[in-house]
């Protein structure tokens, strides 16, 4: 896990984050995505959303999330009566950053009686003012839950949207935002490592600019149908376990190919494209990571009116969708 002279290293650094940890009555959450020595020293990885319910549940007084500040808020959303520290304040998102709260009230003016459905992948403040949250393992079932005549704004991301539409048959208004780190991930790139490794399975995140054209080509018998799988990240860990020793092409941000390899040394993980990397998702290092449990830095807070309307968007997916579902 940890090659040549960077063992005792690791080990160093990851003493003083559990030691310091301690002391500060902390508990250390990391996204899929960020890097590997902060997803090993974190005590729990995950999703951004399974990760913020795992904190509220904890007995920790200070919540030090690796990842990016969309995922800090919904923390703080859900355990406000917590610190909740992001080590790099800089770290932000640029599917969250398409589309903000003025937007949606905008939208809301033009179709009064809408609904509307939010990703995970949002601000606090886009949160506030949507109907229900959703993740991409539960997005279908949240669409699905609404009145069949209802008309539905799904934000932010587009890729996602068309594949919630996609599965449920319901016409959704699509916001044209996408993360660019997904939206690249093309369809040449995923027919070129298909051709290249033709008994491999195929993990796709609905976010990536390939999904709709890997699901036409499916239809056309031009993928494996009993290998291709659309997953959230965190679905992506769960079927990587049951990989045993075969081989998977991954098209998502190459941060997951760690967890997956975690989860199943036996198996053979190679990413759709190499270069899918999030600098966002990166900006946590371990030095960064020290500093935030050191000085207990970059505090983040969501105004309560705020935090109090986005929960209830968070909530009222909870209540439709079962607590497994929870990921990006």
């Amino acid at each position: 896990m940890h090659g040549n002279g960077a063992t005792s290293s690791y080990e160093r650094f990851a003493e003083e984050v559990h030691r310091l940890a301690g002391e500060r009555r902390a508990v250390v959450l990391a996204h899929n995505y960020e890097l590997p020595w902060i997803q090993d020293v974190a005590d729990h990885v995950g999703d951004s959303l399974a990760l913020s319910r795992i904190a509220a549940r904890s007995d920790a007084e200070v919540i030090v999330f690796c990842g990016v500040h969309f995922m800090a808020e919904t923390a703080k959303i859900l355990s406000p009566d917590k610190t909740v520290l992001l080590p790099v304040l800089e770290a932000g998102c640029s599917l969250a950053e398409t589309v903000t709260a003025e937007d949606v009230r905008a939208y809301r003016a033009e179709h009064p009686g809408a609904f509307v459905v939010s990703y995970v992948n949002t601000s606090a403040a886009v949160k506030a003012e949507s109907d229900l949250c959703c993740t991409s393992a539960n997005a279908v079932e949240v669409v699905a839950s609404l009145p069949e005549d209802a008309e539905i704004l799904f934000l932010p991301d587009f890729f996602l949207g068309e594949h919630v539409a996609r599965e449920s048959g319901r016409h959704l208004d699509l916001w044209m935002g996408e993360c660019h780190v997904h939206a690249a991930i093309e369809p040449r790139s995923l027919v070129e490592k298909v051709k290249a490794n033709p008994k491999a399975t195929l993990f796709i995140h609905p976010e990536c600019g390939c999904t709709s054209t890997a699901l036409h080509l499916l239809d056309r018998g031009e993928l494996p149908a009993e290998r291709t799988r659309v997953l959230s990240t965190g679905a992506m860990v769960e079927a990587a376990r049951e990989l045993g020793g075969g081989s998977a092409l991954v098209a998502t941000e190459t941060g997951i190919l760690h967890q997956l390899e975690r989860a199943n040394p036996e198996g053979h993980f190679t990413a759709v494209n190499p270069g899918a990397v999030c600098r966002y998702m990166k900006m946590t290092t371990p030095e960064r990571l020290l500093q935030a449990l050191t000085d207990l830095v970059h505090p983040i807070e969501v105004e309560e009116g705020i935090r109090r309307r986005a929960e209830r968007a968070v909530q009222a997916m909870i209540a439709i969708g079962s607590p497994s579902a929870a990921g990006e």
